[in-house]
């Protein structure tokens, strides 16, 4: 196949080559506007890049007019390039002129080597024709080797045929070191994706790979650096425009590799339709999204602000889930410079992710799938599912954003792009359920969740005691009511603390089989009289909570308020509550965990568990040894 690829474009050449140049440059206007009309993609591709520079300046009608033009010079250019290595240095001499020649000269007339910052801008490959600009003076280009080497043999000839020396990047650069220390020229592109080997630094004030290089080569061989850029400014004509050298210190190589992007900016705004915005210049790494731990990181020049990265993180339903993921928020938080958080959540919880510092922005999830995707459109560069749902899967893809990533989940592959693997030790060892969630962080190129609980202001020191007796899961995670009754009259008499219980609606009658005949003195029944907000503010004001396993459990744990926890049906291993200062009781029997609703037998995993053991329980976090 490489063979009929080399073929069929040498036969391309060769016409092309035979044709005068104003042919070639009206053939390929008509070129650019048909590959506009029946290349949707890549219209697109151009649109999205073009907005992403330009979208503050820029009209979306302006956008599109902008995006035909471009197709339209792209096309000219191109076949214009192919038919340059044909023409002698007289012929390119009358359809290109050359704008301040001088800051070249100026430093080649020094001895001083000259590294030339190049670019796709207009027509790119006549800076293979240099010598009719600088003759006797030795140039050099360095370029990345094709596959398919009948075409690298074709553009590498067309290019040495001018006297232009060629620089594999695969094979080292001690040749172009070496000729630039002699006081010739290199061309280095500066407009390309670097992939891995990249610094992360500012274009168009967003986070792109950059290739260091030629920052590199300025640095070990003096050289100034000097941008260059072709623009097409007429019919089959060119201006070649030198701007000044970009002045460098040899110890801040980065902050030079952040300035010539500044400069390649400003050439493209001169001529935006001329850059080749069909390269997807801020492409994502795949699979780590994020930055933290790239080879060469991330620089940002100072006073220099960044547009937003924007992640949707689609939050679990229940409320324990959710707190569970909030480290791993945290570190995709923490995992990019230019990050910002959004959180599509149920209704309930948009207060619990307005609470955390690291979260931006939070949408809730309409009832109607279509406009929850509706709501998300074309305001996000990545979607990460904490849900394993379909209907999640969904809400992104009809939302059509760009990188969907989760885990499989229920037959929802084809929906997203970015597959994570469950993590393989926590099928063979029994870990937390956070650890899950971590692991996406991980894999995305974050760092390692942290737990630190928030910091919520409260008025004062707490005379009261927090008790949530129900279970939205089911009965078989309940400890008896008639033990928690025992329990507060007991902590009452001993502390004279006072006890506020938390609960949803459904969970009135337990909460009146425990407080029935309790004294009104001693306990304050906030069972369905609590929304998120007002929770979490309650919440903050005990010294501890007494709980099953529960999401006000996570709640309390990610408040800083210690727990004690009775466990039945499920298992602390995997869903402890976060913190040390919490206290776990539990009696495993044979059937546990069972991790059912109901218990089918006589719930003797949670009857095992004693008054007397809870009430040490409590006192011990209220009294701990060795306090004074």
């Amino acid at each position: 196949m490489d063979h009929v690829v080399y073929w069929i474009v040498l036969g391309v050449v060769k016409v092309v080559r035979s044709l005068p140049l104003s042919i070639c440059f009206a053939t390929g206007r008509m070129l650019g506007a048909l590959a506009w009309a029946i290349l949707p993609t890549y219209r697109r591709l151009a649109r999205e890049n073009m907005s992403r520079a330009f979208g503050d300046e820029y009209s979306a009608s302006q956008i599109r007019d902008l995006v035909f033009k471009h197709f339209v010079t792209v096309g000219a250019n191109f076949l214009s390039a192919l038919k340059m290595p044909a023409l002698d240095e007289r012929a390119i001499s009358n359809h290109c002129a050359v704008e301040n020649k001088e800051f070249l000269l100026s430093h080649l007339q020094k001895g001083k080597g000259v590294v030339i910052a190049i670019s796709h801008i207009g027509n790119w490959e006549l800076f293979a024709q240099l010598n009719f600009m600088l003759p006797n003076v030795p140039t050099g280009t360095i370029y990345q080797r094709l596959r398919n080497k009948g075409l690298n043999r074709l553009i590498d000839n067309d290019r040495r045929s001018r006297g232009v020396l060629t620089f594999d990047r695969k094979k080292g650069f001690v040749g172009a070191v070496a000729l630039l220390r002699k006081g010739g020229v290199v061309g280095v592109l500066v407009d390309q994706h670097a992939g891995d080997s990249g610094l992360w630094t500012p274009f168009f004030r967003r986070l792109a790979s950059t290739s260091p290089l030629p920052a590199t080569l300025a640095r070990k061989s003096g050289a100034a650096v000097v941008p260059v850029a072709i623009f097409t400014t007429g019919f089959a004509r060119w201006k070649i425009s030198v701007s000044p050298a970009i002045p460098y210190d040899d110890n801040h190589s980065h902050q030079l590799t952040a300035d010539i992007n500044l400069a390649l900016e400003k050439q493209i705004r001169e001529s935006p339709a001329d850059w080749f915005w069909i390269h997807n210049r801020w492409k994502l790494p795949d699979p780590r999204i994020l930055l933290a731990r790239e080879k060469r990181g991330i620089y940002l020049p100072d006073n220099q602000k960044l547009q937003a990265f924007s992640i949707l993180i689609r939050s679990s339903n229940w409320l324990g889930d959710a707190i569970m993921s909030v480290p791993t928020v945290q570190a995709l938080k923490k995992g990019r410079a230019d990050t910002k958080i959004t959180v599509l959540t149920v209704e309930k919880l948009a207060e619990l992710w307005k609470a955390i510092p690291e979260v931006d922005e939070v949408l809730t999830i309409d009832q109607n799938l279509w406009n929850t995707a509706r709501k998300l459109r074309e305001k996000f560069d990545v979607a990460i599912l904490f849900p394993n749902s379909m209907r999640s899967a969904l809400e992104v893809f009809l939302a059509d954003i760009p990188r969907r990533i989760g885990y499989r989940g229920h037959h929802r592959r084809w929906l997203l792009n970015q597959l994570i693997d469950e993590p393989t030790q926590l099928q063979l060892i029994p870990k937390h359920h956070a650890e899950r969630f971590a692991h996406m962080a991980i894999q995305l190129g974050g760092p390692s969740p942290i737990f630190q609980p928030l910091h919520i202001s409260t008025k004062g020191p707490s005379s009261s005691l927090g008790l949530c007796p129900g279970a939205e899961y089911g009965s078989a995670k309940r400890w008896p009511a008639h033990c928690y009754r025992e329990v507060v009259e007991k902590i009452s008499q001993q502390t004279g603390l006072q006890w506020k219980i938390f609960g949803t609606a459904k969970d009135s009658s337990i909460t009146q089989e425990i407080i029935s005949g309790l004294p009104k003195d001693i306990i304050s029944d906030l069972t369905g009289k609590t929304d998120m907000a007002q929770l979490i503010s309650e919440l903050v004001s005990v010294r501890l909570l007494l709980t099953n396993d529960t999401g006000t459990m996570h709640l309390a744990s990610l408040l800083g308020v210690p727990v004690v926890a009775i466990f039945g049906s499920t298992e602390p291993l995997l869903t402890a509550p976060f913190g040390n200062r919490n206290r776990i009781l539990r009696h495993q029997v044979e059937c546990s965990p069972c991790f059912l609703r109901t218990c089918p037998m006589d719930l003797r995993c949670m009857k095992e568990i004693t008054v007397q053991q809870v009430t040490a329980a409590i006192l011990e976090i209220l009294d701990p040894p060795g306090k004074n």
